[in-house]
């Protein structure tokens, strides 16, 4: 008898220990959400595997200097249901992207759209 209130103890502390790490994977809390930025560049790696999809482009910047950013995008699932796989992004691809920026003013952000080499618009 004494084993169960231990056991129900042990398993509420597994239970919400697990809950926070796992809600903070998912948090968008490092991007602004209320700004939309729109870059073009060239692809400079595609990385294509999860969690997340990643995009990373040489950007030109207004003085002319070429920068890099990092684009974060969805799983692999999320983002074969919209149309975008391994073969979409090729390096040395001219991209525009739309993304909702990273507020501690880093050069990435998380992708509302892409638009392709060949015109075609992801979102």
């Amino acid at each position: 008898m004494r084993k169960a209130p231990g056991i129900a103890v042990i398993v509420a502390g597994l239970a919400l220990g697990s809950a926070g790490s796992a809600g903070a994977h998912h948090s968008h809390a490092m991007f602004d959400m209320t700004k939309d930025v729109s870059i073009t560049g060239t692809v400079a790696n595609y990385s294509y595997r999860n969690p997340h999809v990643f995009l990373y482009l040489d950007v030109k910047g207004d003085n002319g200097e070429v920068v890099s950013w990092a684009v974060e995008m969805s799983n692999i699932s999320n983002m074969e249901s919209r149309g975008i796989y391994r073969s979409t992004f090729q390096v040395g691809d001219v991209v525009t992207v739309t993304l909702n920026p990273l507020t501690n003013g880093r050069r990435g952000g998380n992708y509302t759209s892409v638009t392709a080499a060949d015109g075609k618009t992801y979102e």
